[in-house]
């Protein structure tokens, strides 16, 4: 499988480098100041959705941690001082799994604030009935249920979550929320003014080899004829200039290709709205050599000049 990333203009960041202390100590200054990661900290009731907000904060660039012991917090925050504003966002997701080192988040959140680290608590929310409900749909218990039952788990659970919901700045209650509107809100919340981001992977294929198991959409580039059969084109592929040509020459390709993109934007659209980040577009032909692999190319191109970031893969470009 070849793989290549040329349509990818972000620009790399650039930040004041920190001065850190030989120990655990961040130093006062403004440089340091401004090296200090934002920190967000993720918790809440088992079953309320805490996964998916750490993957919202993480699809929009936060670097997120699940289950990092609270002690260690403080320590992922002077690395993230140390790399020169390449981490600049953490999030952590700190809950009941850590068991005894749940204790230590008081400690931890103490020690954050004597160094002047900007942090918010996101507290994830739910109703008994709720969390009963999800507990029961995946057939898992709860962690600190025991011998006895999911009720008693939760309970346990709220009792000693309640001191950190009440310090929490953000509560969300998630009860009647599905994913998509919990997304809604990290990204209400988080993204700022830009829209959440979304990648596009543009992949040909050869319908010979079967269908990506992985595929979002499918796109078929059968209805044009096949440079396989100009003798002076088939030994090149559709990254060739002439074997592009030839392709995007025939009756309808152009068209299609326009119209495929304007498609492409309206469900591009849809899937920001329903907190979609990532989408697949799989381009056939039949060998995947020849007129996948230059529409694939014109569409990745396409998508990029429209704030896509995107990747093309050519799985079966070689094969033959």
């Amino acid at each position: 499988m070849t793989e290549h990333v040329p349509h990818d203009d972000r620009e790399n960041r650039e930040d004041g480098a920190a001065h850190v202390s030989t120990g655990t100590t961040i130093e006062a200054g403004e440089a340091a100041e401004a090296a200090i990661p934002e920190l967000v900290i993720i918790s809440g009731m088992s079953g309320a959705g805490r996964s998916t907000a750490a993957k919202c904060l993480e699809d929009l660039g936060w670097f997120v941690v699940d289950n990092l012991p609270p002690a260690l917090i403080p320590t992922m925050v002077e690395l993230g001082a140390r790399s020169q504003g390449n981490v600049a966002r953490i999030a952590v997701v700190v809950d009941v799994r850590g068991r005894q080192f749940f204790d230590n988040l008081r400690e931890s959140l103490a020690d954050l604030e004597a160094k002047q680290v900007t942090r918010r608590i996101v507290f994830l929310e739910s109703s008994d009935e709720a969390l009963v409900r999800r507990f029961e749909s995946v057939r898992r218990p709860h962690p600190l249920q025991g011998d006895g039952r999911i009720v008693d788990g939760i309970a346990a659970e709220r009792d000693l979550l309640r001191e950190l919901r009440g310090d929490a700045d953000l509560v969300i209650d998630t009860s009647s929320l599905n994913v998509h509107e919990l997304r809604a809100k990290m990204d209400a919340q988080f993204a700022g003014d830009e829209e959440p981001e979304l990648r596009a992977t543009v992949m040909s294929f050869g319908y010979k080899y079967g269908l990506p198991v992985d595929a979002d959409l499918v796109v078929d580039c059968r209805f044009l004829p096949n440079p396989h059969w100009v003798p002076e084109l088939r030994p090149f592929t559709g990254l060739n200039e002439e074997v592009s040509g030839y392709v995007f020459n025939q009756p309808g390709a152009k068209e299609f290709l326009d119209r495929y993109t304007e498609l492409l934007e309206l469900i591009a659209t849809g899937y920001r709205r329903e907190g979609k980040r990532y989408v697949t577009i799989a381009v056939g032909c039949t060998g995947g050599k020849h007129r996948s692999v230059a529409v694939s190319e014109k569409l990745a191109a396409r998508l990029a000049s429209e704030g896509v970031e995107t990747v093309v893969v050519h799985r079966d470009m070689g094969r033959e």
